[in-house]
Parts: C-alpha cells; structure tokens; sequence
C-alpha cells in the first residue's frame, strides 16, 4: 500500500511516517521542509521511503499513486493563524480544497482535524455538538475539515491538543510548554485557569491514524470521530500540578484572560466504541518531557534538534 503523507517532516507526522514504514507500508513524505531536513534524517534507511519538498499550496502531481492520504500538513496553532491569517486561509482551507479534488474517488482520505472548534461553552462535547471556534485556527480546520468530508472515502479525527516528544518538537502545546518552563524557569503562568482542556499523548495518536487507516471500511460511514481518550479531559491547573509533581516550581494563577480561551470537555464514546482507547497517561508523557528537557539549556520554539 503507497501511502502519502502531508506535513510528514512535522511532529506529529514524522512519527506517523516512521510507523507506517515500520508495518511495510510505501510512504511518501510531502513537506515543504521550512524548518530543515533533520527531522526526517533517521528515516534514510528506510528503503520504502520517498520524499518530496514542496509546499501543499502547489498541485500535487502524481497524486493517483497513492492508496491513501494522510492530510497534516496546515498551519497550526491561535498564535501562528493569527499572526498569517492569510497563508492560514490558503493553507489550512484552499490547499485542503486543491487536494481533496484532486484525489480518485477509491483514495482514502484521513484528514488531521481538532478539537479547539469546540468553542468555550463549558459543556461535555460530541461530533454532534455544534461548532463554536474561537479563533482563526479554529474556523480555518472547521472549513477544512468540512471540504474532506464531502469525499467518500474520507475520515476526519478530531484530536485532543497532543502532547508528547518527537523528533520535530513543538513546543507551544500546553503540557510540552508547562513541563518545559517548569523545569527550566522555574514558574508556569496560568490565564484562565479553570478552563477544561483535552489531551492526548503523541504515540496515541499516531495509534489512531493507524487505527484509521487499518479499520477504515468499519469507520468510514462514521465519517467524523473525536480522537482521544475520556480520562483525559484536564484543566490548565490540573495539568500544570501533574507537572508539579515532578518539579518544585511556583504556579501563578493570573486574573489576565486568555485570548484563546477554550473550555469544554470532550466525549469519546463514538471512537471507543469503534475500539481505539489511548493507552498512555499524562504522567507517563510528562516524565518522558522531563527527560529529555533536562538536556536542553534554551527555548526553541519549533525543532530543538
């Protein structure tokens, strides 16, 4: 099976690249490499390996090769979408479009969506709950995700916000940026403190992928599934003291709001009872950061290879 993976230098895509060569599948990685190759550079002696730069904003060529499409690549994050609303509109929603077009009505689809349009209402949120973004971000995976699901052979995970290591580090995700400034500088700053949040740890969601794609006759009427774990609903201080149990660090709770307040919390019934659970925990993820943070004497945004 050739399979194409979008945003396949990213962090959740070069670990996804990398499981799907190591179950044999012929993997292509299409990424316009903006932070450097490193990411990718243990993947080299994978024979099954291909690799294209080139920015998702131009037409993929070729793209009838390939048997299924893992859609990451986009502009992610309230921050980044906020700072280039413009290169968001083409990227997250135009590009989508272009893709989604060009593909054969048998190529699967599985498109990386999110959670964060659930709004701030507070409430327990299904698939069926409608759509309150607060944010760019927000509207422009809501619109994408909308162009997807008009392809038959398509599938949409709403992911919890992702937290874990990978060779192509983020480091603005919550429990990634906690663990860090806790460890480093010794003080976590909260907005909005009570503001309930979803989790789901790095390796669990490349499990989810893999779910998809190897269960996708069973899921593919389903067509849109919130892909995380119910034990893993947190507010931003329950997981800033799950970091503090490991680090001896002061937590401010600001009275500033947050510009990017999202508060609700997440069902998974509908993707559990299709038979993906998350297998790891907070703590579990938490610990590995730690490790690893130790190393690190400076704040690097987006790859600290």
């Amino acid at each position: 099976m050739k399979v194409l993976v979008t945003g396949g230098a990213g962090y959740k895509g070069v670990r996804l690249s990398k499981a799907l060569l190591d179950k044999g599948y012929k993997v292509t990685i299409l990424d316009n490499f903006m932070y450097g190759f490193n990411s990718i550079l243990h993947l080299a002696e994978y024979k099954n390996l291909e690799v294209i730069k080139q920015d998702i904003r131009n037409k993929v060529s070729n793209l009838s090769d390939f048997d299924a499409v893992f859609h990451l690549a986009g502009i992610s994050g309230f921050p980044a979408c906020a700072a280039n609303p413009a290169s968001a509109q083409q990227i997250n929603i135009e590009a989508t479009r272009q893709l989604a077009e060009a593909m054969g009505k048998e190529q699967i689809l599985i498109n990386a969506s999110t959670t964060s349009f659930y709004g701030k209402s507070g409430d327990k949120c299904t698939e069926d709950t409608p759509i309150s973004p607060v944010s760019h971000y927000g509207v422009t995976k809501y619109e994408a995700e909308k162009i997807v699901l008009q392809k038959e052979n398509s599938l949409s995970f709403r992911f919890a916000t992702v937290f874990g290591f990978s060779v192509k580090m983020r480091m603005d995700l919550m429990v990634n940026d906690f663990a860090y400034k806790a460890l480093k500088e010794g003080v976590v700053i909260l907005f909005d403190s009570f503001a309930k949040r979803t989790f789901i740890h790095i390796d669990d969601a490349v499990d989810c992928y893999l779910f998809g794609l190897e269960n996708f006759d069973a899921l593919k009427d389903g067509k849109v599934y919130n892909a995380g774990g119910d034990d893993l609903n947190f507010s931003k201080l329950e997981i800033a003291e799950a970091v503090k149990k490991h680090v001896d660090y002061n937590i401010i709770d600001s009275s500033i709001k947050d510009k990017d307040l999202r508060h609700f919390i997440v069902s998974y019934d509908k993707i559990k009872d299709k038979g993906f659970i998350p297998k790891r925990t907070l703590d579990e993820g938490i610990v590995q950061l730690l490790k690893v943070f130790k190393y690190y004497d400076s704040y690097l945004p987006y790859n600290i290879i």
